[in-house]
């Protein structure tokens, strides 16, 4: 199980910085600000998702120890 959550924390993570980049992008471009407000939001409810599964992670494992 703790392998499985350390997978997808990563994926999220992954996702996190496309989110990003895509935002920054859309940002630079001047076009829509909707969308890069849009976008920002995503990338912090996926950080909030990515700080889940760590935690998770780090409890079925024992922290570490």
């Amino acid at each position: 199980m703790s392998s499985f959550t350390m997978v997808l924390a990563v994926i999220v993570m992954g996702l996190v910085v496309l989110v990003l980049i895509r935002g920054l992008f859309n940002m630079l471009k001047g076009t829509d600000a909707n969308k890069s407000n849009k976008l920002m939001q995503l990338r912090l409810f996926l950080q909030a998702i990515a700080i889940i599964l760590i935690m998770l992670t780090l409890w079925l494992t024992g922290g570490g120890r």
